[in-house]
């Protein structure tokens, strides 16, 4: 358990659901799915894109300073969505806060461009190295914010916002921190990264030419005339659906009650798997079983009313996650729900997007399932709500929310 809970007292994000609290929960009331399809070298892929008014934001901010010119969207992103959590958390310039933020993939899209100039050129860029460095997005967002704490970058592939949370939960209970900016941020909409992904055999491949493709591998009543690209938890599917999507998010946390408390951290946990393989995973997910206990440690498992899954639509991925919740929770299983259905993996932002899931469920007191699945285990409270991400190799991560 930890010593004194942490308070969320805000979170800001940018993605396909748009960039402001009471339109992100309009749209998770929707069944509809926000992935389209989009070209990439000449090649039709599904994604999910940021929308176009957040596009126009990236855009203004190249322009309000020219030191901001070179950077890459993940930096960009980082920086639009930490000045809305800090003002929305009453925090000011100069103060002295921790900054933890990371990305799985970092700056990819300047990367690949400077690369290719290399390639065509052999030679590159002054501000390559300092610009695709993944340290400087903690850098340049405490420069934005002025702020004075320690800035933290890292990387631990697509658990990497729940591992910032971690890190901050350690800095403000050893007292060596009151304040913590944490999240991810990741802009991997990119030919090369999907093809990565298409080299792993896990991405979704547009089949216009299938009618049935439109509902297949419903594992209850099917959505009308709705066609999910990622069937993530869908537990019948024969193929793996996943989907790239971008997105920063990030929260403001504070030691003890606060009024302005969104919810509190009350529990934390972590685990490895052994490696089998690069991006394996155990059969029975037991780096989640572990992380989960972890995060749990005395809490009653009948007041866990909802867990916020990674289930990214892979067939092991998902399959093994829901095997390991099963051995944690036994017959008081939660309500179980994902958002990669409708807003596609955002890799380092995802656990944070998962956060901000859980905490509008708690507010609202509205279980957001997923469309083509029937919930067996509905629960008419949600007092506590655990969230699930995990990265290569097995490396998870679970934390515990409460809105008290």
């Amino acid at each position: 358990m930890l010593k004194t809970k942490i308070a969320i007292t805000s979170l800001a994000s940018m993605s396909p659901l748009g960039n402001k609290a009471n339109l992100i929960w309009k749209q998770y009331l929707s069944p509809e799915t926000l992935i389209g399809v989009q070209s990439f070298n000449g090649k039709q892929q599904f994604a999910a894109t940021l929308p176009q008014e957040l596009r126009h934001a990236i855009d203004a901010l190249r322009k309000e300073d020219i030191k901001y010119k070179a950077l890459d969207e993940t930096v960009l992103m980082a920086i639009l969505v930490s000045r809305q959590a800090v003002a929305e958390a009453g925090w000011t310039s100069g103060d002295a806060f921790g900054i933890n933020m990371g990305s799985s993939r970092g700056a990819t899209q300047l990367f690949e461009k400077y690369h290719k100039e290399f390639i065509e050129t052999g030679k590159t860029a002054t501000l390559t190295s300092p610009t695709t460095t993944l340290g400087n997005i903690a850098s340049w967002i405490a420069h934005d914010l002025k702020s004075t704490g320690p800035e933290i970058s890292h990387s631990i592939t697509c658990s990497t916002a729940l591992h910032a949370v971690l890190n901050a939960v350690a800095w403000l209970q050893s007292e060596m921190a009151t304040k913590f900016l944490v999240g991810g941020t990741e802009a991997p909409l990119t030919a090369f990264t999907l093809a990565q992904m298409q080299a792993l055999k896990i991405y979704a491949n547009p089949d216009f030419s299938n009618p049935s493709n439109k509902n297949a591998n419903c594992q209850s009543e099917p959505v009308e005339d709705i066609f999910y690209p990622c069937r993530a938890f869908d537990l019948t599917k024969t193929k793996n659906t996943m989907v790239l999507g971008e997105a920063a998010a990030v929260a403001c946390l504070e030691v003890g009650d606060n009024p302005k408390a969104l919810g509190y951290i009350t529990g934390i946990g972590y685990a490895t798997d052994d490696l089998q393989h690069n991006i394996s995973i155990s059969e029975e997910a037991l780096c989640f079983q572990k992380s989960m206990a972890m995060a749990l440690q005395n809490t009653p498992l009948d007041e866990v009313d909802a867990i916020v899954m990674h289930a990214p639509g892979t067939l092991k991925g998902d399959t093994s996650e829901y095997k390991a919740i099963q051995k944690i929770f036994g017959d008081t299983l939660p309500m179980l729900t994902t958002n990669k259905w409708k807003i596609g993996h955002t890799f380092g932002a995802s656990g944070m997007l998962n956060l901000e899931l859980a905490l509008l469920m708690l507010q609202h007191q509205t279980f957001i399932g997923i469309p083509y699945v029937v919930e067996p285990n509905p629960r008419k409270t949600i007092r506590k709500v655990l969230l699930n991400a995990v990265g290569f190799g097995g490396n998870a991560v679970s934390v515990l929310v409460s809105s008290k």
